[in-house]
């Protein structure tokens, strides 16, 4: 059983940093070869796609968060991570992480939320003006 589960949500002002982990277990030994992403939703909207990493470490970025946000994977510790600066208040939402397909991500971000199979809870991001 795939489980996902992410920590380091919070409220923080326009301006601030935030760091986001997501602990992955249920397949130990095999994480490094998964492709990983963070995703978001804002209340009344559609969930999108904030950051990919795949299994060679290459990254994408959704357009509104490239330059500000960071990913990252630890394959040691199985985690995955987010290092969100420069936050605005439209970066409010909640945020989960998901694991993708074998090796490489999804090159179309905008419709590669139907090739992640398992998702986190998610956890809370607020950015106050």
């Amino acid at each position: 059983q795939v489980q996902l589960v992410e920590s380091g949500g919070g409220s923080v002002q326009a301006g601030g940093s935030l760091r986001l982990s997501c602990a992955v277990s249920g397949y130990i030994g095999n994480y490094y070869r998964y492709c990983m992403g963070w995703f978001r939703q804002a209340p009344g909207k559609e969930r999108e796609v904030v950051a990919t990493i795949d299994a060679y470490l290459n990254t994408n970025y959704g357009d509104s968060v490239k330059g500000r946000f960071s990913i990252s994977r630890d394959n040691a510790k199985n985690t995955l991570d987010l290092q969100m600066n420069s936050l605005k208040p439209e970066d409010t939402a909640m945020y989960s992480c998901a694991r993708g397909p074998l090796f490489n991500c999804p090159v179309n971000l905008g419709t590669a939320e139907k090739d992640f199979a398992y998702w986190g809870q998610g956890t809370q991001v607020t950015v106050s003006s």
